[in-house]
């Protein structure tokens, strides 16, 4: 697995390169006067008439909205005093959100009792930038590039989840400012839940039952029962398979699945992460090209 370049910003949250075969990481001191972290808190709360946590994080409303392109704090910051990146250049940068939902370490969570019932926002959320290329974006990226991305996932997820307290990660990107995108530099996010989220715990849910009924995995029977229909396949090789569930939840729904199941994306080779990198790379161009 790539191994990252460490460094830290001005108020010591972590930053870590991932570089290209060839590209050595260059950061210089982050200069900027930041504030101290210490009074960012953020709060989950129990909400009894789901089971579910909330998570609480008012100062997420002060992070940056939009700024123009000159000014954009993904992009490379050679001076160490414009940017969340102080380096000359990076081909794939991680660091700890400036404004998070989630942050620190902490014991895992207790059972919930009746009432109002709180703790502590513990966690870790993270951004990944795809590249230094504020007009970029996944779809563009070359295949090594966007294996470097992949690998920076796996290196993230495998790092956080042997985190105590930490007990899913899911990294994902947002898309346009809908869904509340605030900064156009291609990136995305890494969150480390302190707690399964509720989409996940309902699909384990059922994994489980299915195994216990049928004795096989749902994933591969759902995978070759996709197969033998046929009509929802949009992109298979000898790795992956991409298809539009049956029960699509969303009017543009994908879900890929590789041909040699795996538990979590740690566990896939070399090569399977490749295709993985150019099999999002095409989705992503067709989404793009739908959408003009």
């Amino acid at each position: 697995m790539t191994a990252p370049t460490r460094a830290k910003l001005a108020d010591g949250r972590e930053l870590l390169f991932f570089a290209l075969p060839g590209h050595r990481p260059a950061p210089v001191e982050d200069r900027r006067p930041l504030p101290a972290r210490a009074g960012q808190h953020t709060e989950l709360r129990f909400d009894q008439t789901t089971g579910q946590w909330v998570i609480v994080a008012a100062l997420r409303a002060d992070r940056t909205y939009m700024p123009p392109a000159d000014q954009c704090p993904l992009c490379p910051g050679p001076t160490g005093l414009t940017s969340e990146v102080p380096a000359p250049d990076y081909d794939v940068v991680v660091f700890e959100n400036r404004f998070p939902s989630l942050s620190g370490t902490g014991p895992a969570l207790a059972p919930p009792g009746d009432g109002f019932v709180s703790a502590p926002g513990h966690g870790r959320c993270e951004v990944i930038c795809f590249s230094s290329d504020h007009t970029g974006s996944f779809a563009g990226l070359e295949p090594a590039h966007a294996r470097l991305v992949v690998e920076a996932w796996r290196h993230r997820t495998a790092e956080l989840m042997a985190t105590p307290g930490i007990e899913q990660v899911f990294c994902f990107e947002n898309r346009g400012e809908e869904i509340g995108v605030t900064l156009n530099h291609p990136h995305g996010q890494i969150y480390g839940y302190p707690y399964l989220t509720p989409r996940t715990a309902v699909m384990l849910d059922q994994a489980r039952r299915h195994r216990k009924r049928h004795g096989t995995n749902l994933f591969g029977d759902l995978l070759a029962a996709e197969l033998a229909d046929g009509s929802r396949i949009l992109v298979r090789d000898d790795l992956f398979t991409a298809f539009v569930p049956f029960a699509a939840r969303w009017p543009v729904e994908v879900h890929i699945y590789p041909n040699r199941l795996v538990r979590n994306i740690t566990e896939l080779d070399v090569e399977v992460a490749v295709g993985l990198g150019a099999g999002l790379g095409v989705l992503v161009q067709r989404r793009d090209i739908g959408q003009r």
